[in-house]
């Protein structure tokens, strides 16, 4: 079995994510690895497009696999003319490339949850959150509906659903939960934003159901590293760094030697690659807002 490296948010961070397989490939050789992306490959960062370019050709070559995050989200909602960007917005200007139709439909095909065994523990990566009444059959089955309509062949379909109301198309409400989710209250209730009560962040909740599969997850950068039983959130805000303390891309790597590599004491690796500036600092100094890749 190849090692399998499961990576943070990237977030246009491309120097980092080279490191990283770099890394990789000394340690593992060139087919001796697989990366894991929690999804938000693009957007804050410098070089969206280089990270694009970068995981396509891992996936491509059987070595990577990728999650949709809401930052590829919010790219494929500018592409179908349901948001402007903004200012903050770094990898709009892949709309402008004369190859950027592929590049939206490579995006709006990738999965929304992957699964695989670690040891003897059944896991999935998602990009922000899960439920926490879903078993994992549950999370997939309501991972492939919405992908069956973001990534058809009818585009008109994958506009619909990005257009759709939470409350009105269930679909577009489990496609928020996977990708934004922060909090979720006490009545099943989910919500983006921070939460105020410890007891409504979403993986403490789905936690104390006491699933029998474990989860990867990214997008809550300012919660940092979580390293707890059956769970790993690997957002550590490569792209914030320097927003009240370093930022790192992390991976880690689970030892496939452990009957249950998610459980605690850790047994695996984390690599951390510090962020080598503060992008997010310096693009809200500037009055930039175009993708440098």
């Amino acid at each position: 079995m190849r090692q399998p490296i499961f990576i943070g948010d990237v977030q246009g961070c491309a120097d980092e994510l080279e490191e990283l397989v770099r890394r990789a490939r000394a340690a593992y050789g060139q087919d001796g690895y697989e990366l894991w992306l929690v999804g938000d490959l693009v957007n804050r960062g410098p070089a969206s497009l280089r990270v694009l370019r970068r995981v396509r050709s891992q996936v491509e070559a059987g070595r990577a696999r990728v999650v949709l995050g809401n930052h590829e989200l919010g790219l494929l909602q500018m592409a179908l003319g349901l948001r402007e960007p903004s200012r903050l917005d770094t990898s709009a200007g892949i709309l402008g490339l004369p190859d950027a139709a592929g590049w939206i439909d490579w995006i709006r095909r990738l999965p929304l949850v992957a699964t695989g065994t670690l040891g003897r523990r059944p896991f999935a990566m998602v990009h922000a959150a899960v439920h926490p009444d879903w078993d994992l059959d549950e999370l997939v089955a309501r991972a492939r509906a919405c992908e069956r309509r973001l990534g058809g062949s009818d585009l008109a379909e994958t506009r619909r659903l990005l257009a759709a109301r939470r409350k009105a198309d269930p679909d577009r409400d489990a496609l928020g939960l996977l990708t934004q989710c922060r909090g979720i209250d006490g009545r099943g209730r989910w919500s983006a934003d921070d939460p105020a009560r410890a007891n409504d962040f979403w993986h403490r909740r789905w936690a104390a159901r006491g699933h029998d599969y474990a989860l990867v997850y990214g997008h809550w950068a300012m919660q940092g590293l979580q390293c707890t039983n059956a769970l790993r959130g690997l957002d550590t805000g490569c792209v914030h760094h320097g927003r009240g303390g370093d930022g790192f891309l992390t991976a880690w790597l689970p030892d496939l030697d452990a009957r249950d590599p998610f459980a605690l004491p850790e047994s695996g690796k984390l690599w951390q690659v510090r962020a080598r500036r503060a992008y997010y600092l310096e693009l809200e100094e500037s009055t930039g807002g175009v993708d440098s890749a």
